[in-house]
């Protein structure tokens, strides 16, 4: 099926690893001309070694200006965005009696505002020219409420609802936003999540990730690369009538209406 993103310009925030980066593979094997964002210019280097096509920025995006900076280097490099995927951000999870004002902000900062100061500088510009897809990688948290994960969750809540809002309001403009929720996926902030919960159980890191496993209907963790294929269809035309929606992707692992 031929998708249509040939010579599209793509940004993919937190694109040197885990679903990012299977998101930018996504992309360029689809003829797209992608960029690629992270903190780290060693993450970039790293990713980009295997993505010889695509283009790497550094940039702190909880930092609005920097963010806009990114957003004006690469539409200064490649020219118009028409695809922006988010994936960048992820808050840390800690007990409900660990939570402070400041640990909520901190929240906010790492999920949510990592995601609007990219997608408010892009949705307008976009808005403007008339066209463009907006998808951010979100998260079930936001949908089931865990104790480990509340400060974070809400942040994923909240970009559930800026999902929703924004494609109500720049429809008419020409614009898609839709969200994909991956539950357990198999990268690295996940393996990580797995040894913290073995050390808090008591359990060796392998009782854990089975465990974990032992919770998903379908038996099995996603592949990064899973989310990512359903990414690019979100954005191409074949999917031209979803609008607004946030889509999960958990191995039928939360059975709640969406």
């Amino acid at each position: 099926m031929d998708l249509g993103l040939a010579g599209k310009v793509v940004l993919v925030t937190g694109g040197s690893k885990g679903i990012g980066l299977a998101c930018a593979a996504a992309f360029t094997a689809e003829g797209a001309r992608v960029a690629i964002c992270s903190r780290s210019q060693a993450n970039l280097d790293r990713a980009l070694a295997g993505l010889p096509q695509a283009l790497g920025f550094a940039a702190d995006l909880s930092d609005a200006e920097a963010a806009a900076a990114m957003v004006r280097e690469v539409e200064g490099r490649l020219g118009p965005v028409a695809v922006l995927v988010n994936s960048a951000g992820a808050a840390v999870r800690m007990p409900p009696d660990d939570l402070t004002p400041q640990a909520w902000r901190t929240a906010m900062d790492s999920k949510y505002f990592t995601t609007i100061n990219v997608l408010d500088p892009l949705v307008k510009r976009m808005a403007a020219r008339g066209h463009g897809v907006i998808v951010t990688i979100i998260g079930v948290g936001g949908k089931v409420a865990s104790p480990g994960h509340l400060a974070g969750g809400a942040a994923n809540a909240a970009l559930m609802l800026v999902t929703a809002g924004l494609a109500t309001a720049y429809a008419a403009r020409g614009i898609r936003v839709v969200g994909v929720s991956p539950g357990m996926t198999e990268t690295d902030r996940v393996a990580g999540r797995i040894q913290t919960d073995a050390r808090i159980h008591g359990i060796s890191p392998e009782e854990a990730r089975a465990r974990a496993v032992a919770r998903i209907p379908m038996g099995r963790m996603a592949a990064p690369e899973e989310i990512a294929r359903t990414v690019v269809f979100l954005a191409s035309d074949q999917a031209s009538y979803i609008n607004g929606a946030t889509l999960a992707m958990d191995g039928a692992q939360n059975a709640v209406v969406l």
